[in-house]
């Protein structure tokens, strides 16, 4: 067995194990501080939105000896607004120019065919309106609204209602941190981000859901002993999924991660990062939202019950008790032997009085 296999199977006996509950503050703290980051981003920085949200123009040009920066430049020179210019893998250029009408776009052809030394009738030109990306961003709403409810719905019957609001509070968590980084990194957001925002959700829901299914299998009739707190079989379920959780978001994020890092760093595909980018942030955030998050407040919101505050002060006063026992055993057994060590050396020298 491997050292990694070695380690799943000692931290699913219990054998081993990270303390994730008594230390949840600091995860909570943690959180708080990157999703307000998060918030601030949003707030003063914004989202860069592609042009299927705010209209414009598109245009493909011919394979040219004009470079990315060069048609960037040309771009904007006769449109008088931002372009984004990226490579197409036959040599041609696409270059997106937002807030542009019909006639804008024609102008706009016209110079771009004298800046480049192509023929005008080569560059294709299409026209976005803004109407068709609110449609799609209403309809995303619509349906992560809906998602969510039916999430909450289904986990409140699968499990309860703790897990199903803690859930909850770990997908609105990952969303927040993905729109975030957006806004810190600046990557346009397109039809493609709202695909990999609502794609990460399922896999958000996907580790917790796990960890959970371990939580209610372990506390099954968890009143009836005296072993083990709530928060402390948390911590097992947790433990006892750890390895399974980190192994399946390592091979989710590793193709993830080809996309982003060498699709769209290294060989220029810039329209892979407009998904992928939601993707890797989504998967890490979703995979750290159920170990650090979703189940530290399960524990929070069960210990609050009480039955299972019941059961947690009589486990910790049999406790106390059992350590109360330790220390006095060895206090009588010396007191003892302080006791009888006199009269036994008493007895040694009556003895050899006597002889």
């Amino acid at each position: 067995m491997s050292k990694l296999g070695d380690l799943g199977a000692r931290l699913h006996r219990g054998e081993v194990g990270y303390d994730f509950i008594g230390n949840r503050k600091i995860w909570y703290g943690l959180s708080i501080l990157i999703t307000i980051t998060a918030i601030v981003a949003l707030a003063v920085r914004g989202l860069n939105m592609g042009i299927e949200f705010q209209g414009g123009a598109v245009f493909t040009t011919p394979k040219s000896e004009v470079s990315v920066s060069q048609a960037q430049e040309f771009a904007e020179e006769a449109s008088g607004h931002d372009a984004i210019v990226q490579q197409l893998g036959n040599g041609s250029l696409r270059i997106q120019v937002g807030g542009l009408d019909t006639a804008q776009s024609d102008q706009v052809r016209s110079e771009l065919a004298k800046d480049m030394n192509v023929p005008e009738d080569k560059i294709a030109a299409e026209l976005v309106g803004p109407s068709w990306g609110e449609q799609i961003a209403n309809k995303a709403w619509t349906g992560l609204g809906v998602f969510m409810i039916l999430v909450v719905i289904y986990l409140a019957i699968a499990f309860e209602w703790r897990m199903a609001v803690a859930a909850l509070i770990a997908l609105i968590h990952d969303l927040t941190i993905t729109v975030g980084i957006y806004s810190l990194v600046g990557f346009e957001v397109t039809v493609g981000t709202v695909i990999g925002l609502l794609t990460i959700l399922g896999y958000s829901l996907y580790d917790t859901v796990v960890v959970f299914d371990s939580l209610k299998e372990q506390t099954k009739d968890i009143t009836k002993q005296t072993r083990f707190t709530y928060s402390e079989l948390a911590n097992r379920s947790i433990n006892g999924t750890l390895v399974r959780s980190i192994n399946t978001t390592v091979v989710a994020l590793l193709p993830v991660a080809g996309l982003l890092f060498i699709g769209g760093g290294v060989l220029g595909a810039g329209m892979l990062n407009d998904i992928s980018l939601s993707l890797f942030v989504g998967l890490a955030a979703g995979a750290y939202s159920s170990i650090f998050i979703a189940t530290p407040l399960v524990a929070d919101l069960k210990e609050r019950e009480p039955a299972i505050r019941a059961l947690r002060k009589r486990i910790l006063a049999k406790r106390a008790a059992a350590r109360d026992e330790q220390a006095d055993g060895p206090y009588t057994d010396g007191a003892e032997a302080a006791v009888v060590g006199p009269r036994a050396g008493r007895r040694g020298r009556a003895q050899e009085h006597r002889g």
